[in-house]
């Protein structure tokens, strides 16, 4: 994308949101891929809003709060503009440890957080970040459901089943639908992908350059504070038998004097037209030069026997994606 071309907008589904047809993941401006330079993700900011990038992803779990206290002033000071998505359902406790709830308690006390966080009356896009199959989805939605337009505008719901997905949006329309989706992980493929297309369900795929492993530029050894360090692909034998994986993905970027990054987000944007559905991709970056080059992965449209040449490379991906993979719509699935 050449500078100053803004993005274009589409439709997230059916269901009236409008959004840049990539967004930035904010996550890791608070926490989990190493130390943050905060000026320069303010910076990121204004430059993604400036090219057209209108979705801004995070959740409440993220810095345990304070990544949308970051978004804050930001999200406040372009209000018209912004489309401000953010999580629920994903609890860290004071020990460190995870868990998930979907009470519908919980459900208000955790949306009027996220609202008092934000400094908003209104979010756009609201996730259920983590299922928990023992509460039905007719109590959670329903909960959520209740507070369209109190403090929310559209439901959205993450590391879902197809078939989850189906029950949810008979409960309440479902805008997005996000779930990690990268040339490193296909997993959505199997149920949710098919879903989301007849239903009308936008896609929003997250870690869509496989955590950095698909920019080619991995650091040698990564910092005590990146989550990447206990993640099972990122280590040892695992991990170089992945980086051996790049090499169609290098010889693309090369022949069309492309970064790696930018083939492997133009193969997630030429899967909206294969699979015939809206796909919004969220790469995050702390970094304009990076949001630069993400957005100008836009302007590629792979070939089919690119496409050929690419698709291998999932099943042969050596690792999980997480230490503990119960929490997964993978898990879900028989």
């Amino acid at each position: 994308m050449a500078d100053g071309k803004r993005l274009e907008q589409v439709r997230l589904g059916g269901r009236g949101l409008v959004v840049g047809a990539q967004g930035l993941g904010c996550m890791g401006m608070s926490e989990f891929y190493g130390d943050t330079d905060e000026s320069a993700a303010r910076a990121t900011l204004d430059a993604a809003l400036e090219r057209g990038v209108t979705m801004f992803d995070t959740a409440d779990m993220y810095g345990r709060g304070e990544n949308e206290r970051f978004l804050a002033p930001f999200v406040r000071a372009h209000r018209e503009q912004v489309v401000i998505a953010t999580k629920f359902g994903s609890v860290r406790d004071d020990d460190g440890s995870m868990s998930v709830n979907n009470d519908p308690r919980y459900i208000r006390q955790a949306i009027d957080g996220s609202l008092s966080r934000l400094g908003l009356d209104v979010i756009d896009l609201y996730y259920m970040h983590r299922y928990d199959p023992k509460v039905p989805l007719a109590d959670s939605i329903g909960t959520m459901a209740d507070l369209v337009t109190q403090g929310m505008r559209y439901l959205g719901l993450s590391e879902v089943t197809g078939d989850e997905l189906r029950e949810a949006n008979a409960i309440h329309p479902i805008a997005a639908v996000q779930s990690e989706w990268s040339l490193f992980t296909r997993d959505i493929e199997r149920t949710l992908v098919p879903a989301a297309a007849e239903l009308g369900v936008g896609v929003v795929p997250y870690s869509p350059l496989g955590r950095g492993f698909l920019t080619g530029a991995m650091p040698a050894q990564l910092q005590g504070n990146d989550i990447r360090s206990v993640f099972p692909r990122f280590t040892g034998e695992n991990a170089q038998r992945n980086a051996e994986l790049l090499t169609p993905v290098a010889e693309i970027a090369e022949a069309r004097g492309a970064s790696m990054a930018q083939v492997a987000l133009a193969w997630l944007h030429r899967q909206a037209v294969v699979r015939n559905l809206t796909v919004v991709p969220i790469p995050g970056t702390r970094k304009p030069a990076r949001l630069a080059e993400n957005l100008a992965a836009l302007e590629i449209t792979l070939t089919d026997d690119e496409l050929a040449r690419l698709d291998p490379i999932a099943e042969q991906v050596a690792g999980e994606r997480y230490p503990d993979m119960t929490e997964t719509a993978g898990s879900r699935e028989s």
